[in-house]
């Protein structure tokens, strides 16, 4: 199957943005010079961090299936520190484990000046790294989970420990009980979850209060919407978008000529299936269309959208190069007037997506509640 690099398109855009307006976009020479530097704190519960994030789970392989750098990596963890942000995110299951281990070298000279999230929740061998079948969030095995992240990541705690994918086997209370413990032994700061079931989230918050939740969400997937945001409102929980430029997808990184690699994600999900790709290709449309009438990037455009929908969400998006850290960063300088936030959220409301964000194998481990103590 013929493949395409797909950052080509978002760094082509950056290059040709001068042509489109009279008033240049940001270009990528240009923030080689001038490096925005993330505005703003926000709240995640009681944890405060940078407007903007840094996602690493692709610095130990890329969604193209490469390798990347780990000097690079190092890098770019370095900058984005030297450019305000103070939340990393990484997970046991990336690589599994050797993201976190690339992101505590990187953080290593400044630690106790940032935020580390990290997730536990999949089934996970802790000596080999062997990505096993289903779930694990029994207690016992958390406590051991959290122990191998802590030498992993070079630390003595964790800012912010999310359940990565809700275990139907045991109840969040039996997990939170786990979490509980960890803060007691200074191991563990704050918790959250992480595409759960909305029952879950307010037995998990009554148990022991939930500071994040972090879900897909973005232009392309507004699926959030719909009880999520409206639960933390009510709880007064931060929420963090994972994949906030949908994979590459709103930086104008895809065209309908795009195929993909073995191995990469997007391949099968069917948003950039041939025979939906086209139709979706709307929504980047209309997110160029912004770029040039706000003099910016399409990139800045779908982080700045994000931040413009409540003051408690913080975007976490990815990269393995510097020169989009560089874009996505400057979002948090880019403002909308509430006029112009209602026309582009109408805007978005009309663009129907085709295809799912993810294979059902995958959805299915999303929205799921646990179980209540003696129901198993």
């Amino acid at each position: 199957m013929p493949t395409k690099d797909t950052s080509t398109g978002r760094r082509g855009f950056l290059l040709a943005a001068g042509s489109l307006t009279a008033m240049p976009l940001i270009s990528s020479a240009q923030s080689q010079t001038v490096r925005a530097t993330v505005e703003g704190r926000r709240k995640l519960g009681q944890l405060e961090v940078s407007s903007i994030g840094l996602g690493v789970q692709n610095m130990s392989r890329t969604y193209q299936t490469t390798i990347p750098s780990r000097p690079e990596m190092h890098r770019i963890i370095r900058t984005a520190y030297e450019q305000g942000v103070t939340l990393y995110d990484a997970a046991e299951a990336y690589g599994p484990h050797e993201v976190e281990r690339i992101l505590g070298e990187g953080v290593a000279p400044f630690r106790n000046d940032i935020a580390i999230a990290t997730k536990f929740g999949w089934n996970i061998d802790q000596q080999t790294g062997e990505r096993r079948p289903g779930t694990n969030s029994r207690p016992a095995h958390v406590k051991l989970v959290v122990d191998g992240m802590l030498q992993r990541l070079r630390t003595d705690r964790i800012d912010l420990l999310y359940q990565h994918r809700v275990d139907p086997q045991v109840p969040i209370e039996d997990v939170a009980g786990a979490v509980q413990d960890l803060m007691r032994e200074g191991k563990v700061l704050h918790w959250g979850l992480s595409e759960m079931g909305l029952n879950t989230l307010r037995r998990a918050h009554a148990a022991l209060p939930v500071s994040a939740v972090q879900s897909e969400y973005s232009m392309l997937w507004r699926g959030p919407d719909d009880g999520v945001l409206a639960l933390c409102e009510e709880l007064g929980i931060g929420f963090v978008p994972w994949s906030p430029l949908g994979v590459g997808f709103l930086a104008g990184a895809i065209d309908a000529k795009t195929r993909f690699a073995e191995g990469d994600i997007r391949q099968v999900e069917s948003r950039f299936a041939a025979e939906n790709l086209p139709h979706n290709l709307a929504l980047v449309a209309l997110v160029k269309n912004w770029a040039v009438r706000k003099q910016t990037t399409p990139a800045r455009i779908a982080l700045a959208w994000l931040l413009a929908q409540r003051p408690w969400i913080v975007p976490i998006p990815g990269t393995t190069q510097m020169a989009h850290l560089e874009d996505n960063l400057g979002a948090a300088g880019v403002r909308f007037t509430l006029a112009e936030l209602t026309e582009l959220n109408q805007s978005i409301a009309a663009i129907a997506i085709r295809g799912a964000r993810l294979p059902d194998a995958v959805l299915a481990y999303s929205g799921v509640e646990a179980p209540f103590r003696g129901s198993r």
